[in-house]
């Protein structure tokens, strides 16, 4: 069963996305580059209230946590975000991309 992960980063903004991105080698936009293994969606926005979301849907929670350790956690930190997100993981029970 897939799984939802939900991060919400406090003060961080589409500049800091971009950054981290750019070190991961991802270009979300277009969508090339090494994205990793597992991951089946990436969705991320920015509210008004300087808050970054990222929506993910992983294969499993060990996907991402080798992710995190492997790649993201250093990119984050050649990005300057040292943010600790809210993190909050759901069972997925549906997915779908009906606009695609």
């Amino acid at each position: 069963m897939a799984e939802l992960l939900i991060l919400d980063f406090d003060g961080v903004d589409e500049a800091d996305y971009a950054k981290v991105n750019s070190a991961l080698g991802l270009d979300p936009e277009t969508g090339a580059g090494d994205w990793p293994a597992g991951l089946i969606t990436h969705v991320a926005g920015v509210s008004d209230a300087g808050h970054g979301y990222v929506v993910e849907v992983w294969e499993s929670q060990q996907a991402q946590a080798d992710f995190m350790s492997s790649r993201l956690g250093p990119a984050m930190g050649t990005g300057g975000v040292s943010a600790v997100p809210q993190v909050t993981w759901a069972r997925v029970m549906g997915h779908h991309n009906p606009g695609l």
